[in-house]
């Protein structure tokens, strides 16, 4: 090397970092392999798909597959669906994981706190077809429990459809999916919490605040900028829904409420192979759900919060 030049920076952290680097290729290639290039397949939306000629002999058809779904009633249903289920479940879903984890740092008791945080982790590890075998047994509008105890102690005069009825239904739904989700949701925030300064609840002590008011000044001000990207990628994901929860808990009785775009793609999609449908409600997913997520980035940016990028 002549005097006087240097080797350019990422060189140098080559050279120092090849491990590092070595272990990051790892996850590139297998988002490369699984996630980008299964993109391409989004062509399909934009033709009449054959499974038989494939990608590169099917006919395009532009626009045509948007224009079909977006004029099936059941898609306008699937998506209100989606829209109004995700948004009770982020109205009271995300708030309970940071209730939680606040509640689990202030406990002083270690084996408590490890027994409690086993206890609500556990039911994320439960399939949704467990929990739904589960979920019959406890809301069944004649043989439930929950009925069999209301009607016992005099609380109702008579079943309260948990299942039957739409908007008990959707209560249900929501009950439920905060029950198995809120215990993960605990970890990242008990991580937050537990890394912030201990100093700062030391000097708020002394200067007199009690636990609600170290709470409120001290730990959820630590923490805030976790809350806001969590929310962030929690509004990006309005538009999608997973499949199991809702086609396990619902029934053809209440199909108006719990008909979501996720089994609206299984049962017009894919049960009678139009892939080229299903590809267009994915996409359209996709696009609107990239709309939401910059959109909720942006609007954090503007209260001087930290946004995902």
């Amino acid at each position: 090397m002549e005097k006087g030049k240097r080797k350019p920076k990422f060189m140098v952290w080559l050279k120092r970092d090849w491990r590092l680097y070595a272990m990051l290729a790892i996850p590139f290639v297998w988002y490369l392999i699984f996630c980008y290039k299964p993109m391409t397949g989004v062509i399909i939306a934009f033709q009449k798909y054959s499974i038989f000629k494939g990608i590169t002999g099917s006919k395009f058809v532009g626009f045509e597959n948007f224009k079909f779904v977006f004029g099936m009633r059941d898609f306008g249903v699937s998506l209100v669906n989606t829209l109004w289920l995700n948004f009770l479940d982020l109205i009271f879903g995300f708030p309970m994981p940071i209730i939680l984890a606040i509640m689990l740092n202030e406990m002083r008791t270690p084996r408590l706190k490890k027994f409690s945080q086993t206890m609500l982790y556990l039911p994320h590890f439960l399939s949704w077809v467990i929990i739904g075998g589960m979920v019959l047994k406890i809301f069944a509008p004649t043989s439930g429990v929950i009925n069999a105890s209301l009607l016992q102690f005099g609380l109702v005069d008579k079943n309260v459809p948990f299942l039957t009825d739409g908007h008990w239904w959707r209560f249900t739904y929501v009950l439920v999916g905060v029950w198995q989700n809120m215990g993960w949701g605990t970890i990242i925030y008990l991580a937050a919490i537990t890394g912030l300064d201990l100093n700062l609840f030391e000097a708020a002590q002394i200067d007199g605040a009690n636990k609600m008011q170290q709470i409120w000044h001290v730990t959820l001000p630590g923490i805030r900028s976790t809350i806001v990207v969590l929310l962030i990628m929690n509004i990006g994901r309005m538009m999608s829904i997973g499949f199991d929860r809702p086609y396990i808990i619902g029934n053809t009785i209440v199909k108006d409420y719990c008909d979501v775009i996720s089994t609206f793609v299984y049962r017009v999609g894919i049960t009678n192979s139009k892939f080229d449908r299903a590809t267009a409600v994915g996409l359209f997913q996709s696009v609107i759900g990239l709309v939401l997520i910059s959109v909720a980035n942006a609007v954090s940016r503007l209260f001087d919060e930290q946004g995902i990028w």
